[in-house]
């Protein structure tokens, strides 16, 4: 979703739209409109400038802005590819 590269589903991280907020979904089961990003911080820091919002046709409030922005953190700076 940020850097447009695919990958499978499983190597990716997805963020879903809750009535309640964006949360992580590290299962990819929870129900609501989700996007998937590598996981890696510079394709997270393009996702947020905009495009993770118009993905999952939301505004992202502050807090949820915050949760993903310090997930980000614990992320590398490039994905790890499988193999």
């Amino acid at each position: 979703m940020g850097c447009r590269t695919v990958l499978s589903k499983r190597a990716l991280t997805r963020v879903v739209r809750q009535p309640d907020g964006v949360q992580i979904d590290p299962t990819g089961k929870l129900a609501g409109r989700g996007a998937y990003l590598h996981n890696s911080r510079s394709c997270w820091e393009r996702a947020l400038k905009g495009g993770l919002a118009n993905a999952l046709k939301v505004t992202l409030s502050e807090a949820d802005r915050q949760m993903l922005s310090e997930f980000m953190a614990t992320l590398p700076e490039e994905a790890v590819e499988e193999g």
